[in-house]
């Protein structure tokens, strides 16, 4: 795999099965290279496989697919850049012209149909016209008002503004006879909206306290549909609580928890309020394992009296089922070393977008009322470039840390490597810090590996994925509630630790040639890892925290650390600055190249720019690589042609200096 055979990844996404189980909706999403952009359509496929996938609308910016109750239409969104957001219906047993039922000039984010089909709920920003004009009409920058601030988290990376265009309930007729009807109001963000079965409520999840900024508290709320009164709070305010879903009679309402915002990490469980008296339960705290997985949580969806529900674990991601109830354990519906990015449950189908390091995301379907169902496998989106590319398969190891832990690793050879010969070789670290790397697709490695360079890559302490002790055993020596060794501590040995054992496992590795590289909290280890060894012959360090101290003051989410490090910066700063790669900046002697978004709102551009200079000041040459118009998420979701650019850069680095 090369750099520009990114243009050739597609992905499956945002599953919805039909009311009966017998179709499945999805989003394959596509890059046009020309046009520096992604494109998305909306696909259907039998269940049962009994029909080839076909495409269904004709993009380029279709998303979010919804059955009608009735199965007879299919609702979803039109996000064009520029443009109003739209909300379009066509029938699918016809298809035809889209009928467009609303129009909203902010992001559509959630649609969710009434129980009755006659209403479709939206969660969408509301933009101040004021401040940013109409679609067709923008205000120049230069002419907006100048912004009132007054909270934290006032901005998100990726997003932008949040207190002058925060997220709303909507409502609209199925059929477009009127104008979407706004619910929610304030500053408020609102979120995860789910419709009560006869239709004259809707929960969704907000912090609307007047310390949601600091706390993080998000509670479950419900709103009349008629748009009468004010909305009602259910849960008690003491916790994080997201991705509601009510059940089938009525009573109750499925949650995820996380049970103290400013205690970092926390898994994620799920759970269940009873509506009559404010009752809560939790059903997975037996797992220990992480129930709202990052970058792929959904809803927990009612099967009867139980709720399927998705999970990290070692590596991969799967779906469990509990009963509601609380009785029992959780089971697997589908697990095996993959990881599932995507997925819906209706009339006894299961659908998921599922991923290995060898596919895309292709689409699987399983009947789940049966032990006995067999999987199928409806789409092969991954085919024709596996006919062209050649991809290499990880080889898990085990390393032991310096204090005997057992750290789960992966090595990939170079393509093509030849028999006893060794080959510079990469170290990788995932950002988060409490994220994981696992059994999915990714371009990096890949194209690291068709570059002729190795591959490692673990899941040090402090990572998503295993027990809750594992991800908070790097928590601040400062915390109260479960202190740990700090950031660049255990797990600067742990990834140490990948290297190694592979130099000794591994034939392909050339102990002598060993680069490292990460971004947001892998840049941040390997900014401390060329700070306190030279044992790697080149670094490249992207959208890095580098001073834990400044950032704290200049991020998106300013106040984030104080969860890990148990106080604020104001009151141990020197702990801030002792856990910082900017104060070791004097040992680095490494050459180190570092990336950076100039719009990187979560770990702002000044992170480079500080360890930049101090380096440049020292004459150990540092280079540093700046790329315009892109956030935090430019390796992810950045412009296809920055994405090519950087994956060029990576390599030849690399190739230089291994």
């Amino acid at each position: 795999m090369q750099p520009g055979d990114i243009a050739g990844i597609r992905q499956i996404g945002d599953l919805r099965v039909s009311p009966d189980g017998s179709a499945v909706a999805f989003g394959l999403t596509t890059i046009d290279l020309d046009d520096n952009r992604y494109t998305s359509r909306l696909w259907l496929a039998a269940s049962d496989g009994s029909d080839r996938p076909r495409p269904f609308t004709s993009g380029p910016d279709d998303r979010l697919p919804r059955w009608s109750p009735d199965g007879r239409f299919l609702a979803f969104a039109v996000q064009q850049h520029g443009a109003a957001a739209q909300v379009c219906v066509i029938p699918v047993s016809t298809g035809g012209e889209r009928v467009v039922v609303a129009s909203w000039p902010g992001h559509i984010s959630e649609l969710e149909w009434s129980p009755d089909g006659s209403q479709i709920a939206m969660v969408a920003r509301d933009p101040d016209a004021e401040a940013y004009g109409r679609p067709g009409e923008p205000v120049k920058e230069k002419e907006r008002k100048p912004k009132r601030v007054t909270r934290l988290m006032s901005r998100i990376d990726s997003e932008g503004w949040l207190f002058d265009q925060p997220n709303r309930v909507l409502v609209v007729p199925s059929d477009g006879s009127a104008p979407p009807r706004v619910l929610t109001d304030g500053e408020f963000q609102s979120e995860g909206i789910t419709w009560s079965p006869d239709g004259t409520r809707i929960a969704f999840t907000s912090g609307r306290h007047e310390s949601f900024d600091l706390d993080w508290i998000t509670d479950i709320w419900t709103v009349a549909t008629d748009g009468k009164g004010d909305p009602q709070r259910v849960t008690a305010q003491r916790s994080s609580y997201a991705l509601p879903s009510w059940s089938p009679d009525g009573s109750r309402i499925a949650f995820f928890s996380f049970h103290d915002p400013m205690v970092e990490p926390t898994h994620g469980q799920l759970g269940v309020v009873e509506l009559s008296s404010g009752e809560t339960i939790e059903l997975t705290t037996d797992l220990d394992r992480n129930c709202a997985p990052y970058g792929s949580a959904r809803p927990a969806v009612w099967d009867g009296e139980r709720l399927l529900f998705g999970i990290e674990d070692s590596g991969n991601a799967h779906i469990y089922a509990v009963a509601a109830d609380g009785n029992g354990k959780a089971d697997p519906v589908l697990d095996g070393e993959r990881w599932v990015s995507s997925w819906d449950y209706s009339g006894g189908t299961l659908a998921a977008a599922v991923t290995t390091p060898l596919t895309f995301t292709e689409l699987v379907t399983k009947k789940i009322e049966s032990s006995h169902s067999e999987e199928r496998t409806l789409t092969d989106i991954s085919r024709h470039f596996k006919a062209f590319v050649e991809l290499v398969e990880p080889v898990p190891y085990t390393a032991r840390s310096a204090d005997g832990t057992e750290v789960p690793c992966w090595g990939m050879p170079p393509v093509g490597a030849e028999p006893a010969k060794r080959y510079p070789t990469l170290l990788n670290v995932h950002g988060g810090p409490f994220t994981q790397y696992g059994n999915k697709f990714f371009d990096e490695f890949q194209i690291e590996c068709g570059a002729g360079f190795g591959v490692l890559y673990c899941n040090p302490r402090g990572s998503s994925g295993y027990s809750q002790a594992w991800g908070r055993a790097i928590r601040w020596p400062e915390c109260e509630v479960d202190p740990g060794t700090g950031w660049g501590s255990v797990d600067f040995d742990d990834v140490m630790a990948c290297v190694e054992e592979a130099a000794k496992r591994f034939e392909w590795v050339d102990p002598d040639r060993v680069g490292i590289l990460g971004g947001s909290y892998g840049g941040y280890m390997t900014s401390w890892a060329i700070s306190h060894t030279d044992r790697f012959k080149a670094a490249i360090s992207e959208r890095a925290c580098n001073n834990l101290l400044s950032m704290e003051g200049t991020s998106d989410i300013g106040g984030f650390f104080r969860a890990y490090a148990g106080k604020s910066h104001l009151e141990i700063p020197d702990a801030y600055l002792r856990q910082s790669p900017i104060t070791y900046v004097e040992n680095i002697t490494t050459p180190v190249m570092l990336l950076h978004s100039e719009d990187d709102l979560r770990c702002p551009i000044s992170q480079a720019e500080e360890l930049f200079v101090s380096l440049r000041l020292l004459g150990r040459g540092p280079v540093l690589i700046r790329f315009p118009g892109e956030s935090h998420e430019l390796s992810r979701s950045g412009s296809p042609r920055h994405r090519i650019k950087r994956e060029e850069l990576i390599l030849e680095w690399f190739s230089e200096h291994l």
